[in-house]
């Protein structure tokens, strides 16, 4: 297995699976499929698609460490190019199962799952329903309220959430501030870790940050992959 991140941009392909009885996958794939690789499937935030500057940086990132990486559209992105969600949490979290399933379908290693805001308050909601679906959960910028509304947490399937994950989460994001993450990361039963990024907003990535923060990001989420903390650890 092929470790660290060069640094260098990865070609990409263009990738759809239309497979019955399961929403359309939609998206790009960073590397081989038909692979013995480890995968992780990517999906963006809530006003965002899978051409994301943060998706497609940290996809390249994670190709060249030696995974394949499925960067994909929500199911409500795919219907409308433009706007937020709306009422359709459910059928979003249905097109990331499908997204996770055409991935075991397509390579024989371990299987992850992450998005960005919207994106992994979804892959968490799921993978909260459905412990046995992947095997770890990476979520950025995970919205834990509305900005300025402290008192709306969405941390009501936390105690639920059996798969370990990593959360990466910008010291100046509004969506929740890292004393505020670190209080609600204790509601999860599963091994998880806080990687805070300094100088940093719910974007996440930045002009000052570009060159470093998938470097980061990719050695943290390999290690917390491969070596999660024990739940001692984070209380």
């Amino acid at each position: 297995m092929t470790s660290g991140y060069s640094g260098e941009m990865t070609s990409h392909q263009q990738f759809r699976d239309d497979s019955p009885d399961e929403v359309p996958v939609r998206g790009f794939v960073h590397g081989q499929l038909d692979s013995d690789k480890d995968c992780l499937v990517l999906t963006h935030g809530a006003g965002s698609n899978c051409n994301a500057p943060l998706l497609v940086t940290l996809s390249d990132a994670f190709c060249a460490s030696g995974w394949t990486v499925l960067r994909c559209d929500l199911a409500f992105r795919q219907l409308r190019p433009h706007g937020p969600p709306r009422g359709s949490a459910e059928r979003d979290q249905q097109g990331l199962r499908s997204a996770v399933a055409t991935m075991r379908r397509r390579t024989s290693g371990r299987v992850f799952l992450g998005g960005h805001s919207y994106g992994g308050r979804q892959a968490s909601m799921l993978a909260a329903d459905q412990p046995e679906l992947v095997d770890r959960l990476l979520l950025l910028s995970y919205p834990l309220h509305p900005p300025q509304r402290p008192a709306e947490l969405r941390t009501g399937h936390y105690p639920r959430l059996q798969i370990p994950a990593l959360f990466v989460h910008g010291a100046r994001d509004g969506f929740g501030s890292i004393d505020e993450m670190t209080a609600a990361l204790k509601l999860i039963p599963a091994p998880t870790e806080l990687l805070p990024v300094t100088s940093a907003g719910h974007e996440l990535l930045t002009k000052q940050n570009r060159d470093q923060l998938p470097k980061i990001v990719v050695e943290a989420f390999r290690t917390f992959a491969y070596n999660p903390p024990a739940i001692a650890s984070q209380r």
